[in-house]
């Protein structure tokens, strides 16, 4: 009888987890790439070679912005379109393509999408992340199945909805979906005693921590100890503002200390604030020290910390930016100096090219290893040679942190 009843526990038992293993059996699993703090997929269009795209949630569809030598893709335009988001200044106009197919790895495929290609490469992605990048893949990339975005073994998973059973560990939290953009609700400590939830954007595609309105009467408030600098390029320009460092921001229990966030000068957000009641973004930064999985039928967000939980948050200290401005060769060259930075103060200009930082050469770095150097606090000045038309020469800069 014994026997007989552990027989059933054992045949019970194994069939319980066949089941279990069955429902969390992924459609797909999609290696991708960490390309600074980007993740970037190959990504096939109708019949196109395979083309690589940042996974940005903050933009709704998959927007093409460069085709280099080797890439071969055919799409029907209906019209044209002008393109809102971040920055200022300029009108950023594509033509519009729809129902497309698009194909990643070998199983998966997500029909009738709407791609757009930028009339103008104002982004300069390749070259600004020193990999070659056609664009980014927008938020309708989540409609079709539950994703994992698992940042430890760099891959992607798909679910079908009623095949997912979240793995243990997991907290989960309300999302919002609004224009098909997801959103969810933060816990940020301003001061030592004041905190306040606010309604933050998933932007895969931001590089940075988190940005917070400035223009409402709910704005967090701008720490006094900050600094002047260039954020990025959005859709419609140029976005300059404040970094700052804010005590803590919270997902749900999990907290991060003292991460540095922007604080956008108004006139660069103040389209996207009239028409919208979100806070701010959640950006790549602080997306990627947790694994994720986002669900949108259910309207669920899961996050898990993992390994880069509680890695120190950094900022370009020296307040220059490079970008590898030859494809497939490692000239690095600086494109942008922030006013009053340590880079303007010791004489660098826009157009240098940097030979060596600390006595070694840049033609052995990548584009991520030459901006870790300026993002790393130090007593000692940093060294750089520049070369500048036909001169070679040294500075130093000042590598102290302000913040």
């Amino acid at each position: 009888m014994r026997k007989f009843q552990l027989l059933m526990f054992y045949l019970l038992f194994t069939a319980v987890c066949i089941g279990a293993f069955a429902r969390n059996k992924p459609v797909a699993s999609i290696p991708f790439e960490m390309v600074g703090s980007y993740v970037v997929i190959p990504v096939r269009i109708n019949q196109s070679t395979s083309l690589r795209f940042i996974l940005d949630s903050g933009v709704r569809n998959t927007i093409i912005t460069e085709l280099l030598p080797g890439d071969s893709l055919l799409l029907s335009f209906q019209n044209t379109r002008d393109l809102q988001g971040l920055g200022r200044g300029n009108s950023l106009n594509a033509y519009v393509s729809d129902g497309n197919t698009m194909k990643l790895g070998r199983k998966l495929q997500f029909d009738n999408k709407t791609v757009y290609v930028l009339k103008d490469d104002v982004f300069n992605l390749s070259s600004q992340t020193g990999s070659k990048i056609n664009g980014l893949i927008g938020s309708d990339f989540f409609d079709n199945y539950i994703v994992e975005l698992d940042y430890t073994s760099r891959r992607l998973r798909f679910y079908e909805p009623k095949d997912m059973v979240v793995p243990k560990g997991y907290g989960v939290m309300p999302m919002t979906i609004e224009k098909q953009k997801m959103y969810i609700h933060l816990s940020v400590l301003e001061t030592d005693s004041a905190r306040r939830s606010i309604k933050m954007l998933i932007d895969t595609g931001a590089e940075l921590s988190a940005w917070f309105q400035t223009l409402t009467n709910k704005a967090i408030t701008i720490p006094e100890k900050s600094i002047h600098g260039r954020i990025g390029e959005g859709l419609n320009g140029e976005v300059t503002g404040i970094f700052a460092r804010v005590p803590q921001i919270c997902i749900a229990n999990f907290c991060v200390k003292d991460p540095i966030v922007a604080f956008p000068d108004s006139a660069a957000i103040a389209d996207i604030v009239r028409t919208s009641d979100r806070d701010g973004t959640i950006g790549s930064q602080l997306l990627k020290r947790f694994n994720l999985i986002i669900d949108t039928f259910n309207k669920k967000f899961y996050f898990k910390p993992n390994s880069n939980f509680n890695k120190p948050f950094v900022y370009n200290i020296a307040g220059v930016e490079v970008a590898q401005t030859l494809a497939f060769f490692p000239q690095i060259e600086v494109i942008n100096v922030w006013k009053g930075s340590p880079a303007e103060r010791a004489g660098i200009k826009v157009g240098d090219v940097i030979r060596e930082i600390n006595f070694e050469k840049v033609f052995s770095m990548t584009l991520s290893d030459v901006r870790g150097y300026f993002e790393k606090s130090s007593p000692r000045p940093l060294k750089i040679l520049i070369q500048r038309e036909g001169d070679v020469f040294d500075v130093e800069l000042d590598m102290k942190a302000k913040i």
